[in-house]
């Protein structure tokens, strides 16, 4: 891996005498995601909200704007994200580094068999969320069928690029592993959380992750670039189709479920950033 913040609009009222306007409540909301199995867990807080304010002739009927929402939900997810980057990593990013694979790529030191373990979790990740996507449990993941995202075959091309130039092709390690499966429970039950990994994994690969592979091949590849960033049909149009189609399908979704689908984006980056972490190792 611009948003549109609302303004908070304020309308003019009549003035009578001896009455008071009452302060407005405090917008902001703080969430911990549900079963976050994490003990250094910290809370998560949605984007501040602003009041949205739709004037009648003889009332006003309160509601709420979330930052992005004009724009769709794809947009939501990508202002959740971006916050959750460090500043290192995107001008929008406000989280603090902690961690090697969180500095700037220009600053690590990956190594070959690093980066064959991270392409093999990697390519169990996308057979599992390929296999999902096919099996469909819920109909709305059939939307995304032959996508032109697809990573899996490429990926494949690539591991055997480095066997014919020598190297040991590793067995998919705990970080995989894990997240493939933990894919699994969850595209069976909570389709939201499932959609949250679905657009950080593939979104994240066509954006950070092309700098990550341009970066790690002018280090230890002589530059050459990998199938594993190449697509076929034009980037930008793929990731409009699939936009259009996870808007559209978050347009069935209640308020509770896209805030749930929202919660998932620092499991997600956690589970990916353990994956590519084994560049560095």
């Amino acid at each position: 891996m611009a948003s549109l913040t609302p303004i908070l609009q304020s309308h003019p009222l009549l003035k009578k005498p001896n009455l008071t306007t009452p302060p407005l409540p405090s917008l902001s909301s703080s969430f911990i995601p549900k079963g976050f199995p994490y003990s250094k867990a910290q809370s998560f807080k949605l984007p501040m909200m602003a009041t949205r304010v739709v004037s009648a002739t003889t009332a006003e009927k309160p509601g709420k704007w979330y930052p992005g929402e004009a724009k769709g939900f794809v947009e939501e997810m990508r202002f959740v994200a971006m916050k959750l980057h460090t500043r290192e990593q995107a001008k929008e990013g406000e989280k603090e580094v902690k961690e090697p694979e969180e500095r700037h790529v220009g600053k690590w030191e990956p190594s070959v068999d690093g980066y064959l373990k991270f392409l093999v979790d990697s390519k169990l990740v996308y057979d599992t969320l390929e296999g999902i996507i096919d099996k469909a449990a819920f109909p709305s993941y059939a939307k995304f069928r032959n996508s032109g995202l697809e990573r899996s075959e490429k990926l494949a091309k690539d591991l055997q690029w480095f066997k014919r130039q020598g190297y040991a092709i590793p067995e998919p390690s705990s970080p995989g592993v894990t997240y493939a499966e933990y894919l699994k429970e969850l595209s069976e039950k909570d389709p939201q959380a499932f959609i949250c990994h679905f657009y950080n994994i593939y979104f994240a690969h066509s954006a950070g992750g092309r700098m990550i592979g341009k970066k790690v091949a002018q280090k230890i590849l002589d530059n050459k670039e990998l199938e594993f960033y190449k697509w076929d049909d034009d980037l930008p149009q793929l990731l409009q189709n699939v936009r259009d189609k996870l808007n559209k399908v978050a347009e069935s979704w209640t308020r509770d479920e896209k805030n749930h689908c929202l919660e998932e984006t620092e499991k997600s980056f956690k589970y990916s950033g353990e994956i590519l972490r084994l560049i560095l190792s």
